[in-house]
């Protein structure tokens, strides 16, 4: 609808005119307005241009994006905060190619497996490029004969998905993924995963946020009992992993129009689906009278019970609820299964639709932030004697926290330091050249970060300014006075404060003084 107005209103318009013409409009977000200009330097090279000729539109591809040095120092903040807490969890990093096989892939995601990308036949190998990590790490395992790791892994992946860029939903975005790899005891690595999850979310400061958890042996039992025969299983599961984007009415329709349940398994479906709670929810359903006839059902019921006594121990049960309608529709699911949705982002709406009152959801509303299960089976898929090796992992969808972040620092005043220079190599007079770079290279070689302006003779001003608008803390500054006397005029940035201190001091002090900061 949109798009019909842009072609309507910019007819006969010079491009600058049209866009201005579009931010005076309300209700108009900078997004949808970059994208429907996009939309119209697409056509305008289907068309020919102006001249006839073929033009080149510069633009990035759909779904993905630029990252400017301010967004990549939230991005690397972020990073740095999951890392440490896989590495305080006792993880290694490991990495695989970008693209596998295209068999490798194949029928790992159930409905979703239609987003795969699929890559030209480059003469020799069907290939495409990786939809998650967590396949590529199964790969792995069965290809080294590997039993037994814990290990963390941060990489682009790839999905031919509808992207929704303002809400962090890319079609080439991280996932960041932290799995256990090998035989335990029941339900203690699962725990460690949740844990996890509270302690990076907590971390990050993102807002309130919950983690729902469920099993798909619970799923597949409830199923059973409710009457869904055993080829719609996996259907109808992804059917209810819906849930959260639709109201049941449409779920129900979606299961009886389109995969041909019976409304009265529908019904009763909902009626489990609507539970939830925690350990209490676990017991009542193992006395309930349908629940308790299947078998499969009681085990995941037992293990949820089991994981809410070790979630208590590690102090998260506040953020855990055990919801029923959770389904996660990828096919490599095996048991315990749990997504972590933020319930409120804590950040002002900040778009224009927004501050219109016409869309103020989407502006906080991210969906899933991170996400994972029990695939005690995929390995196996991967080794020719079909050797089992039971894993339990979690992802961080990152994309989505980085939306919030950036939505956090555009709401604040606070200013995000694109680099870590930790003082400037400055001169007071002119013909001070090469003394700046001999000091430069001394903090260099002293592992300080430091930096020194490209000319011959730059104005102190001109060097100071440079401080304040980069957030660098200290000034070195040389003089003639201050060479003579064996000194550097050390300049603190934020206070103006100055002082001398001598040359052969003056590592030891800007260590002292940036450690402080």
């Amino acid at each position: 609808m949109l798009g019909t107005f842009c072609v309507r209103v910019c007819s006969g318009f010079r491009a600058t005119s049209c866009v201005r013409t579009l931010h005076s409009l309300p209700g108009i977000t900078v997004a949808q307005i970059d994208e429907e200009v996009a939309k119209l330097l697409e056509l305008k090279v289907r068309l020919g241009g102006d001249d006839g000729k073929h033009q080149f539109v510069l633009k990035t591809a759909k779904g993905t994006r630029d990252y400017n040095p301010k967004q990549m120092a939230i991005r690397e903040k972020v990073f740095n905060t999951i890392i440490s807490c896989f590495k305080r969890h006792g993880a290694e990093t490991i990495d695989t190619p970008v693209f596998e096989l295209k068999e490798t892939l194949t029928g790992k995601y159930g409905e979703d497996s239609k987003l795969i990308y699929d890559l030209k036949d480059q003469g020799g190998e069907l290939l495409s490029l990786r939809y998650d990590l967590t396949v590529p790490f199964a790969r792995y395992l069965a290809m080294n004969k590997i039993t037994n790791i814990k290990r963390y892994h941060i990489a682009k992946v790839y999905r031919r998905d509808n992207p929704a860029m303002t809400r962090g939903r890319y079609r080439e975005f991280y996932q960041c993924d932290f799995d256990i790899a090998g035989q335990y005891d029941a339900m203690i690595p699962d725990a460690e995963c949740l844990k996890i999850v509270h302690e990076i979310l907590s971390e990050l400061d993102l807002g309130d946020f919950r983690i729902k958890v469920n099993d798909r042996r619970i799923l597949d039992g409830m199923f059973a009992v409710c009457g869904v025969p055993d080829d719609k299983f996996r259907t109808i599961c992804s059917t209810v992993d819906k849930l959260d984007k639709m109201p049941w009415e449409e779920v129900k329709k979606e299961m009886v129009n389109e995969k041909g349940l019976s409304e009265e398994a529908a019904d009763q479906i909902g009626e489990y689906v609507s539970m939830q709670g925690g350990m209490d929810l676990a017991e009542r359903l193992l006395q309930d009278q349908k629940m308790s006839q299947s078998k499969l059902a009681c085990a995941g019921l037992s293990d949820i019970k089991l994981l809410f006594s070790y979630l208590q121990l590690f102090q998260v049960t506040d953020k855990v609820v055990f919801d029923l309608s959770l389904a996660r529709g990828l096919d490599y699911y095996t048991g315990i299964i749990y997504e972590a949705v933020l319930t409120q982002a804590g950040v002002a709406p900040v778009s224009n639709e927004a501050q219109n009152g016409t869309n103020a959801e989407e502006s906080v509303n991210v969906g899933s932030v991170a996400g994972g299960g029990r695939y005690d089976g995929l390995v196996g898929m991967f080794d020719p004697k079909g050797r089992k090796v039971p894993c339990v992992g979690v992802s961080i969808g990152i994309e989505r926290v980085f939306s919030i972040m950036e939505q956090k620092a555009e709401a604040s005043a606070e200013k995000v330091r694109t680099t870590e220079v930790q003082v400037m190599v400055a001169s007071a007079q002119k013909n001070l050249l090469e003394e700046r770079l001999r000091l430069v290279t001394e903090l260099w070689n002293a592992g300080i970060k430091a930096e020194v302006m490209y000319k011959m003779n730059p104005k102190l001003l001109s060097q100071l300014q440079y401080c304040e608008e980069a957030g660098i803390p200290l000034v070195a500054i040389l003089g003639e006075q201050e060479l003579k006397d064996g000194v550097v005029k050390l300049r603190v940035v934020a206070t103006r404060e100055e002082m001398d201190i001598a040359r052969t001091d003056l590592i030891s002090e800007i260590r002292r003084r940036t450690s402080e900061a």
